[in-house]
């Protein structure tokens, strides 16, 4: 009893149910907080900017950057056709044949899709408009218009989960009761957009990456793939405040790339900062869904099995891909 007793009087403050307080206010409080736009940059560093789809879904029939790449100040302006060349498309995470890359290259799938970057106003882009749909329901039909069309489907992950014996719960039951929830796509907005910051290290074949990215573990992989390097050859650096992420932030990975693929190509380190517009636009958002629930219930209240239908208009780590359709029985 008295070992039990010690033990207890030197076991570590409990933290669970307690109030605990922040440390990291001050700095924020009185904005000394250093978020990712605030560090210094390498010198020569080029700063980019990335013009983006007026459309949900058409063709790209022709791309002409001759006028901004005479432009004064313009170092180089790249198009999807470029950053094919050099690097390979990304890992996603359902099994259908989606090919992903930094910039669109023959079809754009979303208003605010990555097409080309700076001297935005004098790149010429031709498109070529087809049919597309909102609505996850429509989107899910077999004769809708499809985003990614050697798919086959817009149902890009289809499973099912059976826990119990729900068919049992809902016979032997004495009512059910069903709900119909439509969840809306919203933005997220942290305080700080996406900032990339990438340095091609010609000599080792690195990137070195500065970013306020919120999910190395996932996408370092997915990243090294797409640049053609061992996961060794790329280097993550964050700051210390990353102004706040709710998720949205993982999405930036796409253009940690694109700013890698640029910086090699034009030989410097090459920067980009998200204005707010674009976070709007084209930044990943939580997804719109459609939830069918069904619960089987006794009269004393006891709920003894329940069924769920989630049809989630989600994107994957690329903010191209959807996928679909998650159904749960217990």
């Amino acid at each position: 009893m008295a070992e039990q007793a010690v033990a207890e009087k030197d076991a570590p403050e409990k933290y669970v149910g307690q109030s605990v307080e922040r440390f990291e206010d001050a700095r924020l409080l009185t904005g000394r907080a250093r978020f990712a736009d605030h560090y210094p940059v390498p010198a020569g560093t080029q700063h980019a900017a990335v013009l983006r789809s007026p459309h949900a879904s058409a063709d790209i029939v022709s791309i002409d950057v001759s006028r901004a790449q005479a432009m004064p100040g313009v170092r180089a302006v790249l198009t999807g056709k470029d950053i094919q060349a050099i690097s390979d498309p990304y890992l996603v995470i359902v099994k259908q044949p989606l090919n992903e890359w930094a910039l669109a290259i023959d079809r754009v799938r979303f208003v605010g899709e990555a097409v080309a970057e700076d001297a935005l106003d004098a790149i010429d882009v031709e498109y070529s408009v087809t049919p597309h749909v909102i609505d996850p329901l429509a989107a899910s039909k077999d004769e809708a218009p499809l985003i990614h069309p050697d798919a086959g489907t817009n149902v890009m992950s289809d499973r099912e989960f059976t826990y119990g014996d729900p068919d049992r719960a809902f016979a032997e039951a004495d009512k059910t009761v069903s709900l119909s929830i439509h969840y809306p796509r919203n933005s997220l907005t942290p305080i700080e957009g996406f900032v990339a910051l990438v340095e091609y290290q010609a000599d080792d074949n690195v990137y070195d990456v500065f970013s306020n990215f919120q999910g190395p573990y996932t996408g370092h992989p997915v990243m090294a793939r797409a640049f053609r390097v061992p996961e060794s050859n790329v280097r993550l650096r964050t700051p210390a405040n990353s102004g706040g992420s709710f998720g949205v932030k993982q999405a930036v990975l796409p253009y940690i790339v694109l700013m890698g693929l640029c910086s090699k190509i034009v030989g410097r380190p090459v920067k980009w900062v998200e204005d707010r517009l674009e976070h709007l636009t084209a930044a990943s958002s939580a997804p719109n869904r459609i939830v069918e629930i069904e619960a089987a219930v006794m009269n004393d209240g006891t709920v003894t099995g329940m069924r769920i239908d989630q049809l989630a208009d989600a994107w994957t780590v690329v903010p191209d891909a959807r996928r679909a359709d998650r159904r749960i029985q217990a």
